[in-house]
């Protein structure tokens, strides 16, 4: 089991979905099916490094998965994405335009002297 299973997804922690709760599930699985392997060889303290990485990323994901309700879901995250990338497009066409300070926004007015 590698010990970055589950690392795909930090960069979308607004989401989580049924692909990773179930992730999730293959994570603790294999945790599991790997802790009996090493009982069986009687190598359950010897493997003490590596079981405490993959018990380390099992609790990361229970972390998560524990507070999942305050994500946003799929949905919600993808109408963000689109209006961050209106919101960026709006801004690239007024730096675009030249206009920034006053001139951006001329019912204000300039400060007569």
């Amino acid at each position: 089991m590698p010990g970055g299973a589950m690392s795909d997804d930090r960069d979308q922690d607004e989401v989580y979905g049924p692909e990773r709760a179930q992730r999730l599930v293959t994570l603790l699985r294999a945790l599991a099916q790997r802790i009996q392997d090493l009982d069986r060889a009687n190598r359950l303290l010897d493997a003490a490094p590596e079981l405490q990485q993959q018990l380390g990323n099992a609790r990361s994901e229970l972390f998560h998965y524990e507070v999942r309700l305050t994500y946003d879901t799929p949905e919600v995250a993808e109408s963000r994405r689109i209006v961050k990338d209106a919101e960026r497009r709006a801004r690239e066409m007024d730096f675009g335009t030249g206009q920034d300070g006053d001139d951006a926004q001329p019912w204000r007015g300039g400060s007569a002297a």
